[in-house]
């Protein structure tokens, strides 16, 4: 029954009255009435093309490392938000009706072989909502500056991070966006849509999930065992799919696509394949960085796409902050546009020269008064 609970609240309401197949009770016929009353009542998403998806990088855990380091201050502020900023948004999209969604939740290819939108059912006056962080990697140029080192599977079985302090304690706990989402859902399971979390984009030029796994910069380096950094970084995305998050490649090597000769791009979707696909399984989804999109509006065609394409990318999200969601279907891809949420989003809408993230929260309400403090 604790089951069939969960995956109403999830609105799997199929396979909540499943779980309840075989037994009997008054507790039992109750619990069977409220979900399919729920199930007759909840309402078709009306456009897959009209999904918001919001976006993030790395949290910053302590800010009085992150915005006074020498060399990368100015970017964190930019680029980044806090675990408390983070949290606060969570919170406020959560209060306005946003459920978790994932790509293939609401578009697959059909016994054609063509893309096609599926439906989503939610009750009515909840609203679909895709996130993804990019670059999980905890990059080197990152350690010591208050973020957390890489993503470990705790003694529950579920994955959180270890932390290393400013004393240089190392400390496991939530310092990162899938361990606060999984978090956050624990408390408020109707957050996410049939158990989905969110997306992980990642490059490998510095290895994945804080493990250094390539082979390229690493395999001559007496002092890192690469393949038990893989067999680590394996064992924890295999957890984290498990528990609802889908990966993204983020191209190998951080690479603009929109300016990559074909040479190059390649040769990085090789190297994606070879050092990171083996860890994180296949992928169809592409975020592109930068934004770096192989076209506008105007549908895709020509030799990036079909590349890209012929490596098994279904869809692709590229950035456009000026609205509050973009789609384009096609029966080759889903396209889908991002907003970033970071400092100078943020920035934007306290001068009211962005106006979308006033959709998903307050501004003033979420940021973390460390900014001012630093002179942010």
């Amino acid at each position: 029954m604790e089951r069939s609970r969960t995956a109403a609240a999830q609105y799997d309401y199929r396979g909540a009255l499943q779980h309840l197949e075989g037994l009997e009770g008054a507790d039992v016929d109750r619990l069977t009435t409220r979900i399919a009353a729920q199930k007759k009542d909840a309402v078709e998403w009306a456009d897959n093309a009209q999904i918001p998806h919001l976006f993030f990088h790395s949290l910053i855990v302590d800010a009085d490392r992150a915005f006074v380091s020498p060399d990368s201050a100015q970017g964190y502020a930019d680029y980044m938000v806090t675990v408390e900023e983070f949290r606060a948004v969570l919170a406020s999209v959560h209060d306005k009706g946003y459920v978790l969604v994932n790509p293939d939740d609401f578009a697959r290819e059909d016994a054609q072989g063509e893309m096609t939108y599926v439906p989503i059912t939610l009750p009515p006056g909840k609203k679909p909502l895709v996130i993804s962080e990019d670059d999980v990697s905890y990059y080197e140029y990152m350690k010591g500056d208050g973020f957390a080192t890489n993503m470990v599977i705790g003694d529950d079985g579920a994955v959180t991070n270890t932390y290393q302090d400013a004393s240089g304690t190392s400390v496991e706990g939530a310092y990162d966006m899938p361990a606060v989402v999984d978090e956050f859902v624990r408390k408020h399971p109707d957050f996410s849509y049939r158990g989905s979390k969110g997306i992980l984009a990642l490059t490998g030029y510095n290895g994945v999930l804080g493990y250094r796994t390539s082979d390229i910069e690493y395999g001559n380096d007496p002092d890192i065992d690469v393949d038990e950094q893989k067999r680590r970084a394996t064992a924890v995305a295999d957890t984290l799919k498990d528990d609802g998050w889908v990966f993204a490649s983020h191209t190998w090597g951080h690479t603009n696509v929109t300016d990559a000769s074909m040479t190059r791009l390649t040769a990085d979707t090789t190297k994606w394949k070879d050092e990171v696909a083996p860890i994180i399984g296949d992928t169809d989804l592409m975020i592109f960085p930068f934004g770096a999109d192989i076209s506008g509006v105007a549908p895709y065609n020509g030799p990036k796409y079909q590349l890209l394409k012929d490596d098994g990318f279904d869809f692709y999200f590229g950035i456009d902050s000026s609205t509050p969601a973009w789609g384009q279907l096609t029966g080759g891809y889903v396209r889908q546009a991002r907003i970033n949420v970071d400092g100078l989003s943020m920035a934007a809408a306290k001068t009211n020269d962005q106006h979308v993230l006033h959709d998903f929260f307050d501004v003033d309400e979420v940021i973390d008064p460390a900014r001012a403090e630093h002179g942010f």
